[in-house]
């Protein structure tokens, strides 16, 4: 006997005791399945499909990243909504994490000078959900789609203070430039009191050894200046 199931052909004992529509039609089968890969595979299409929706008509736009545990009287918390609300002048929409702390701060900026303030949220187990500045927010599901619009619906990265998330994404931004899967990608390192340390071991320590070009470390601007900051990305965008 043999059985035609779609594209596949079955014989012997593959074939299946029922068909595909009647285990379809079947209220009573095993509801497992929803807990399967091919399933999974829906929701990460539709998560895309989400996203790439709410998002196509965005225009112009900056991700800032930063520690969800800025505090509102850290310093930094302040110079996150100053690059935000400046480059929200320029008519940049501002991306972040859509959590608290340095992302608030720049959801805020963005949002108090009536710009556009997006917000793309992850599913944690101690996530606080979206912060109360964000006039466009998505939630994900899964940290790969979040990470794809990042990168796809803005033209660079301003990265504040902040903690394995944070990294995460610069590091995955210089990745993207150096190998040329994004180009004239500005990424702006705000806080030298922060990242000096880790400029330091990219130039005394992979640099060297042969493991990055000096070109490479021109990916970077580090910077304290809001005004500069905001400048350097705006010409680099714009390029």
């Amino acid at each position: 006997m043999s059985y035609q199931k779609g594209p596949v052909h079955l014989r012997r004992g593959h074939v299946p005791s029922s068909t595909t529509d009647q285990r379809l039609l079947d209220s009573r089968g095993p509801t497992d399945w929803v807990h399967t890969d091919p399933w999974r595979v829906l929701r990460i299409q539709s998560e895309f499909v989400e996203g790439f929706g709410a998002l196509s008509e965005l225009g112009p736009a900056v991700a800032v990243f930063g520690s969800a545990r800025t505090t509102p009287d850290d310093p930094m918390y302040e110079k996150a909504r100053e690059v935000a609300e400046k480059l929200c002048g320029l008519g940049y929409a501002v991306i972040t994490g859509g959590g608290p702390g340095a992302m608030e701060a720049a959801n805020r900026g963005a949002s108090e000078c009536g710009g556009v303030s997006v917000g793309l949220g992850i599913e944690l187990p101690h996530e606080q959900g979206l912060n109360e500045w964000v006039d466009l927010g998505i939630n994900f599901r899964y940290f790969f789609v979040r990470k794809t619009m990042f990168v796809k619906y803005s033209q660079g990265y301003v990265v504040m203070p902040g903690g394995f998330g944070t990294l995460d994404e610069l590091f995955e931004a210089l990745t993207l430039s150096q190998t040329g899967k994004v180009t004239t990608f500005p990424i702006v390192l705000f806080g030298t009191a922060y990242w000096q340390g880790l400029v330091d071991w990219l130039r005394q320590t992979m640099l060297p050894d042969g493991k990055i070009n000096e070109s490479d470390l021109d990916l970077l601007l580090l910077t304290d200046d809001v005004d500069e900051a905001v400048a350097h990305f705006d010409a680099v965008a714009s390029s």
